[in-house]
């Protein structure tokens, strides 16, 4: 066993090592500045998505874009005439849009929700069966969710409707 004479009890290797360049602090810094930078960005996104009903609104993108996907796939079982076959690519359309409309307007969130369950549940008639239920499921889970998203307030202290 061999013992290194030129190490103290309590030394790290930090602390033999060779003195910081100026370079290695200015790269530190950098990199704070960076994470810095990434943990506002961060904060900011998640305010953003908390002061809307985010994740109501992209089920309903989702399930807008499985219908679309679905009427637009190539199966030579479901035949989309007239009317039907223009109703097949209306709703998921109108459906995606009050998705992006419950993102950037959420005052508005009930009538959107509302307007996009009932799209979605009318696509089991237009879009193969509702985008083979998938689109169907996201865009009433999306617009229920959305529809009972609430703005998160500060909590009053007042203990009745007087106020007193």
């Amino acid at each position: 066993m061999t013992v290194d004479s030129g190490s103290s009890v309590g030394s790290t290797p930090a602390e033999h090592s060779r003195p910081e360049r100026a370079e290695d602090t200015l790269a530190a810094t950098s990199e704070g500045a960076r994470s810095g930078r990434w943990r506002r960005a961060r904060l900011r996104w998640r305010r953003w998505r908390r002061s809307r009903p985010f994740w109501g609104a992209l089920f309903v993108i989702l399930g807008a874009a499985e219908i679309l996907g679905s009427v637009r796939a190539p199966l030579p079982v479901v035949l989309h005439v007239g009317p039907q076959g223009m109703a097949g690519y209306l709703l998921p359309l109108v459906m995606l849009l009050c998705g992006l409309l419950l993102l950037f307007h959420p005052e508005q969130r009930m009538f959107y929700s509302i307007v996009s369950i009932v799209l979605a549940l009318a696509s089991w008639l237009t879009s193969n069966l509702g985008g083979f239920f998938i689109g169907l499921l996201l865009g009433v889970l999306g617009g229920s969710l959305a529809f009972a998203w609430t703005r998160a307030g500060p909590v009053s202290s007042t203990s009745g409707p007087s106020g007193r």
